[in-house]
């Protein structure tokens, strides 16, 4: 490193944002991810041992996923490179691999290779690390916020081991606080600073385990503070409100959160909770998911979830869909609002669901039955002479439209295939079909 090249590195660290510059270089000071790092844990004996294996760190922003990675270059007697996935193609790729298999053939050293968010590679990308990583000539460390077991190819991800970080908790971030506040060399304990209770615990839950967020945002309410005639820089609650940008949620359409939220919301619709019904569906219209895409999931949950229990629901599931595709957003929201605590508020039955998932079943597994001859289609000429149709009992013709007969092939004669419950208007379909009482051997539909 020439001269120049040093002054430029140091005039770097210094005006680094206050997160870089509280960057751990060591074990000892890394806050977070005690199930990864707390001792005997698995990332604190691989690091002590230097016995490091390719693998994938995989977590929200801020939570140590690059700072492990530079631990583990401080610590590690392996030759240690570094990509970046944004910035770097198949021939930075390549460049590594021989430096690599260079210090493997002379130096008898293998290399530990970083790719910071290496979800951001094409599968032409991914496809070029793998037979690196499988004879050993590189050991492979990624850092993604995607879940790679959607982003990374299924032969890379089957020799990588993931390790899930965690958002910081809200100790791990005072913590931080405290640090930075302390730290002379590196943070701000240089400055004489004086911030409320108020203003700490505001950042720490606007934070949302997001490391850095915290403590470039305290940065900002300090170094955008001047001191008073003590000298003296007081952050109150409203200095760090205004020093944070304005919050949006961690939400992305294709990825963990997406996936993760509509999750959240069904199973809250399904569980008949609709306070938290609306609090998902407020966090998906809040960060733009598409509302035709929630209301199609409200659709699916009136049908496999409500049923017949109250046929009502899917009318009104469907009445959402329409009205959000005629009066668009924000309106929409309140029809999908509508729609989303009527299905949370229903009583519930799979019955449906089940039964048609059982009926699949035996028409893809087993022999497909015949039409029983008396149902089959006798309106065509010549039909009466091959037997179609005859014998078959018109319903109307019976006291309450009802008569005993074969519907199913002979294979399925008898099985039953919806099982009505005694949940809301489902116990009156199971009252009825329990009245259409065969006269000849006295059995109930149930």
């Amino acid at each position: 490193m020439d001269l120049f090249t040093f002054n430029l590195e140091e005039k770097l660290k210094k005006s680094a944002p206050l997160a870089d510059r509280m960057r751990p270089t060591s074990l000892d000071e890394f806050v977070g991810q005690e199930h990864l790092v707390g001792k005997g844990k698995f990332l604190y004996r691989i690091i002590k041992a230097d016995r490091i294996t390719s693998m994938i760190f995989y977590g929200p922003p801020g939570t140590g996923k690059t700072t492990l990675a530079m631990i583990i270059a401080n610590r590690t007697n392996m030759g240690f490179e570094k990509l970046s996935a944004v910035t770097s193609g198949v021939k930075d790729i390549r460049e590594v691999i021989n430096r690599a298999e260079e210090n493997l053939k002379v130096y008898n050293k293998r290399t530990i290779l970083f790719i910071d968010e290496i979800h951001r590679f094409n599968k032409s990308q991914q496809d070029a690390l793998l037979p690196f990583v499988e004879r050993g000539i590189i050991i492979l460390i990624g850092a993604t916020t995607e879940n790679p077991y959607f982003e990374v190819n299924k032969a890379l991800l089957s020799r990588l081991m993931v390790l899930k970080l965690e958002p910081l908790s809200k100790d791990n971030l005072r913590d931080l606080i405290n640090k930075a506040l302390s730290n002379k060399e590196k943070g701000l304990g240089n400055l004489k600073i004086n911030i409320t209770k108020e203003a700490i615990d505001y950042l720490i839950t606007i934070g949302e385990g997001d490391g850095r967020t915290v403590l470039n945002s305290l940065e900002i309410g300090v170094l955008s503070t001047p001191a008073n005639e003590n000298g003296i820089i007081e952050i109150d609650l409203d200095t760090i409100k205004s020093s944070i940008q304005v919050k949006t949620p961690k939400y992305d359409k294709g990825g963990d959160e997406h996936y993760d939220t509509i999750s959240a919301f069904i199973k809250s619709m399904r569980g008949s909770d609709p306070d938290a019904t609306l609090y998902w569906l407020a966090k998906m219209i809040n960060a733009g998911e598409d509302p035709k895409f929630i209301a199609r999931r409200i659709i699916i949950c009136a049908a496999e979830d409500v049923g017949n229990a109250d046929p009502n629901a899917l009318n009104i599931a469907v009445s959402a869909f329409n009205a959000v595709n005629v009066i668009g957003m924000p309106e929409g929201r309140i029809p999908l609002a509508q729609a989303a605590v009527y299905v949370a508020t229903a009583p519930k039955s799979n019955a449906v669901y089940k039964g048609i998932d059982k009926a699949l079943e035996d028409v893809e597994t087993k022999v497909i039955g015949k039409v029983p001859i008396h149902l089959k289609d006798g309106s065509y000429p010549g039909a009466k002479a091959l037997g179609h149709g005859i014998g078959y009992k018109y319903p109307h013709d019976y006291e309450n439209a009802y008569v005993k007969q074969q519907y199913l092939p002979d294979e399925f004669a008898g099985k039953k295939y919806y099982e009505p419950t005694d949940y809301g208007y489902e116990k009156e379909i199971k009252k009825r079909l329990s009245k259409l009482v065969d006269k000849e051997d006295g059995n109930k539909y149930n």
